[in-house]
């Protein structure tokens, strides 16, 4: 094997680990926090922390046991039986079936000497399904948790250990799930490279200083309305939804599904971007930056004008402007990345017609995880176009 190919595989190996690591961290910090908050007396806000736990993995283990009916019957040659698999999504355990699932898969590849390419397709497939449940986990659990931390902490105006524990958890978590499906989209490109150091912590930055305000405005709006913060988030969220079943998406296999799928994604709208259709991307994107942008001043302003119910102590006046810096220098990085980092060069072919048709034949052969793929086509719809040949896509529209 290859020294470099070797060094790739080790470094995923060990971002794998670490990506189990910090989702066991996260949820042993909630588990903490639930439990100091019972015993301080604070039962609504446990059955608040407890409810976004449940529900994010609920539908985490839905989306997976779909994935693997949905997978081809002998792709997945060392699995359990259904009936095991069943019993471990059942037991809310499936996604953590899957991590360990991909850390085995990593493991055998690293330790061959001469991987096959099956083998390494095979632990790309797991590893792209594992990234976009973890993103999903992030945008129904860690952030809202976050932002229900931050309302607690504006509410009583105290920090106890157990919440910062929880806060820099979910910052860790939601900053390695972008970054992470971010790298995993990258990977379903043709001939594209995965991004480079400088490339990722840009990508990461915009995201995290993107994301920053739009869950401190959520945070200061429910901790000043806790009773109307519901009807914010579900008013916002059917617009969304709305605007998501308007672009046509078609990601899973059944209506029901699909449906469960639109409103996920209409909960990520609701703190930041992503895209679900091929078209003009940018367009979309700056509609919903002015939208969220628009929906967290007036959420602000409305703070403004009630801050005295707020505890005093609190940072606000060092907060509030920091965020707007914040808003101003993730746009500034997020245009660099899409003007001189994005995927969007010009793919030059190195190997005669014929050589190129037979290997784009044997690619498409092996494993390919079509759901991602497909979600890479809709994010970079013109590295993608650009990158394959008429002959590739035709191949790939056959099979």
């Amino acid at each position: 094997m290859p020294w470099s190919l070797r060094t790739t595989l080790f470094w995923d190996l060990i971002l794998g680990v670490l990506g189990v690591s910090a989702f066991l961290t996260h949820l042993g910090s909630d588990l903490w926090a639930v439990s100091q908050y019972v015993l301080s007396g604070h039962y609504l806000w446990a059955t608040l922390v407890l409810t976004l736990l449940g529900l994010s993995s609920v539908v985490l283990q839905v989306f997976s046991w779909v994935w693997m009916r949905a997978d081809p019957t002998d792709l997945h040659s060392s699995q359990p039986s259904g009936r095991c698999l069943a019993l471990l999504h059942l037991l809310q355990l499936g996604y953590l079936y899957r991590c360990m699932q991909g850390l085995r898969q990593g493991l055998l590849v690293w330790q061959q000497e001469v991987p096959s390419e099956f083998d390494l397709a095979y632990a790309d497939f797991l590893s792209m399904d594992i990234s976009m449940l973890r993103l999903f986990e992030t945008f129904l659990e860690k952030t809202p948790q976050l932002t229900l931390v931050l309302a607690i902490v504006l509410q009583s105006g105290q920090t106890e250990y157990y919440q910062w524990a929880s806060i820099c958890t979910s910052f860790f978590g939601i900053s390695w799930a972008l970054l992470d499906y971010h790298r995993a989209l990258r990977t379903c490109l043709p001939s594209k490279p995965v991004p480079g150091l400088g490339s990722s912590v840009i990508y990461f930055l915009w995201n995290l200083l993107l994301l920053w305000p739009r869950v401190l405005a959520v945070a200061l709006f429910s901790a000043l309305f806790p009773r109307y913060v519901t009807l914010h988030f579900l008013g916002l969220w059917l617009v969304l939804l709305f605007w998501v079943w308007v672009q046509g998406t078609n990601f899973m296999l059944d209506p029901c599904s699909e449906w469960l799928y639109r409103a996920v994604v209409a909960t990520i709208l609701y703190f930041a971007w992503f895209n679900v259709t091929e078209g003009r991307t940018r367009d979309r994107s700056i509609i919903h930056v002015v939208f969220l942008l628009s929906d967290s001043v007036l959420m602000v302003i409305t703070w403004v004008t009630q801050s005295a119910w707020l505890p005093s102590g609190i940072l606000l006046h060092i907060l509030l402007p920091a965020s707007g810096i914040s808003f101003l220098l993730g746009l500034v990085l997020r245009l660099v990345y899409y003007r001189w980092l994005h995927p969007s060069r010009r793919w030059e072919p190195a190997e005669v017609d014929g050589t190129r048709g037979l290997r784009c034949l044997q690619l498409y052969q092996l494993p390919q995880n079509r759901r991602m793929v497909h979600l890479a086509q809709n994010f970079f719809p013109k590295a993608w176009d650009e990158a394959a040949s008429p002959w590739e896509r035709e191949v790939k529209g056959v099979l």
